[in-house]
C-alpha cells in the first residue's frame, strides 16, 4: 500500500506507528496546498490526520481524515470532507460513537481504529514475581482523587513513583520504571486511545485503574456529560478497574490476591490487540471500506 500524507498536527506515537507498518510506504506532503504536485492516481489514499480537504476537487481519489480536527465536529470541516471517498478515522469506540451522534456526521464514514504500540521497546524480561516497584500515573483528574490514593497507599507503607502528565516526565524512566514494575494505578480521564497506558500493559504491568463515565470528569475543562472510558483498549487479562472511591479498597485487595496468583496476562491482551501488525492489517483493511 502507498500513500500520501498531509503530515500536519499528527500526533507523535500514531506518526511513529504508522511509518514503522512495513507494508505500508509513506510519502510525507508538508501542505495542503502542495497535493497537486503529486500525481493522486499513484496513492491508495491520501491521508490527512488534521486537516480539512476539499473531496469533492478529487472525484478519483480516496481520502483518509482524522483524528486531529477537534474534540467535536466543526461544520465547515465536516461539509467539505463528505463525500464516498472518504473516511474519518477516531482511534476508539467510544469516540466513533460520539462523533457518529452528531447530525454534522450523518453522512460522513466514520471508522474506530487504534495506532500500533512498539511492543519491542515496551517490553521487561523481569518475571512479575521478581519485580518491586510500584507507580502511579496521573493525569487531569481531581486533585482530591489523586490525594485519596496516595493517603492510601501511604497508609498501608507502599512505597511508590508518581509519573504526572501535565507536569511532565521522562518517558526513559517511565520505561525503566515499567521494567521493573509489579503493578501500578492510574487515575486519568477520557482516553481516545491512551498510549502510555498500552505501553505499561505492553511491558505486562498490570494495571487497577480509577475510570471515568464521562468526559465531564477532566479536571480543568467544561466537557459536556459525555459517556467516555479512561480504558477505550482492555479486558480482565489487562487488571482491575472501579468507579468511585469507596469501591477502591475492596478492589485493591482483589488485585493484589490475583497479582499473586498471577491472573493477569496484560501483555498477551496487547500483542493481540494492538501491535504493530495487527494495526497496521487493520489500516490497511480500511482500504475495503471505500
Amino acid at each position: 500500500m502507498k500513500i500520501l500524507l498531509i503530515d500536519i498536527g499528527f500526533h507523535f506515537k500514531n506518526k511513529n506507528a504508522l511509518l514503522k507498518y512495513k507494508n505500508i510506504e509513506v510519502v510525507s506532503c508538508s501542505s495542503v496546498q502542495d497535493l497537486d504536485r503529486y500525481n493522486l492516481s499513484e496513492f491508495d489514499f491520501v491521508y490527512s490526520p488534521s486537516r480539512a480537504i476539499d473531496v469533492s476537487k478529487y472525484p478519483d481519489t480516496n481520502f483518509i481524515f482524522g483524528p486531529h480536527f477537534s474534540v467535536f465536529p466543526v461544520q465547515r470541516d465536516m461539509q467539505i470532507i463528505t463525500g464516498r471517498n472518504s473516511i474519518y478515522i477516531q482511534p476508539s469506540k467510544w469516540v466513533s460513537d460520539m462523533w457518529v451522534n452528531k447530525p454534522l456526521c450523518r453522512n460522513i464514514k466514520i471508522c474506530d481504529i487504534p495506532f500500533g504500540v512498539e511492543t519491542d521497546k515496551f517490553n521487561s524480561n523481569i518475571q512479575i514475581v521478581d519485580r518491586t516497584e510500584v507507580f502511579l500515573y496521573y493525569k487531569r483528574r481531581q486533585p482530591v482523587e489523586l490525594k485519596y490514593v496516595e493517603d492510601f497507599l501511604k497508609n498501608k507503607g507502599i512505597q511508590f513513583k508518581i509519573f504526572n502528565y501535565t507536569a511532565h516526565y521522562d518517558e526513559n524512566q517511565y520505561i525503566e520504571c515499567l521494567k521493573k514494575a509489579k503493578y501500578g494505578i492510574w487515575i486519568d480521564a477520557h482516553e481516545s486511545q491512551g498510549f502510555a497506558l498500552e505501553e505499561a500493559l505492553s511491558c505486562n504491568v498490570p494495571l487497577l485503574v480509577w475510570n471515568v463515565k464521562s468526559m465531564n470528569q477532566e479536571h480543568g475543562y467544561s466537557y459536556p456529560d459525555i459517556p467516555a472510558t479512561t480504558i477505550p483498549y482492555w479486558d480482565n487479562r489487562c487488571g482491575e478497574y472501579f468507579y468511585e472511591n469507596h469501591e477502591f479498597s475492596n478492589i485493591f485487595d482483589k488485585f493484589i490476591s490475583n497479582l499473586d496468583k498471577n491472573v493477569y496476562k496484560p501483555r498477551e491482551f496487547v500483542l493481540e490487540n494492538l501491535s504493530l501488525e495487527v494495526c497496521e492489517k487493520i489500516f490497511i483493511d480500511l482500504k475495503n471500506k471505500f
